[in-house]
């Protein structure tokens, strides 16, 4: 049975003070679209859930490599902020990884991976985090912050399983 089957479509696991999001995705279509998509920092507002007001501030296109910088404002429990993320590395067509600069959590560092499969391509997300506020940032967490989190993952899986099943000029 290949390793993406028979997973939940996604798992919070704590890691001492932090946590570790991980997310595995089958998509039938080659590394290449696939790789091209998620390497356009313009589609993420496709895959964020309308609740959370997100909106890229960095003016577009947005040219992606290692030192790139991408600014949002998103709307996380009532409260508008501002985002500022980093890709810290880059490897075409099979990894980046974006670092928060600025935003809701104390850490937040997302390693993105893409490997080639029978049929398609599985796509990885792995997220390190940690919130703010030490023992009042846990209780948040295990109250609200794991749930949302949860959510907004759901709704991307969700919302690239109908991306890719568009056709190939329109999910670019």
């Amino acid at each position: 049975m290949p390793k993406w089957q028979g997973r939940p479509a996604v798992t919070i696991e704590p890691n001492g003070n932090e946590f570790i999001l991980h997310q595995e995705q089958f998509i039938a279509q080659p590394l290449s679209r696939v790789w091209d998509f998620f390497s356009n920092a313009e589609n993420l507002e496709r895959l964020t859930p309308d609740f959370l007001n997100f909106k890229i501030l960095t003016p577009t296109p947005i040219e992606m490599g290692e030192g790139s910088l991408i600014d949002y404002r998103i709307r996380l429990f009532g409260v508008p902020m501002n985002w500022r993320t980093e890709i810290i590395h880059l490897e075409p067509p099979f990894r980046f990884v974006d670092q928060q600069l600025k935003g809701p959590y104390a850490k937040w560092y997302h390693e993105h991976r893409f490997e080639e499969v029978d049929g398609g391509t599985l796509m990885t997300d792995r997220v390190e985090y940690r919130v703010p506020f030490s023992a009042l940032g846990q209780l948040a967490h295990s109250v609200m912050v794991k749930r949302t989190l949860q959510r907004i993952f759901k709704y991307r899986y969700d919302a690239v399983s109908d991306v890719f099943s568009e056709p190939a000029e329109r999910a670019a």
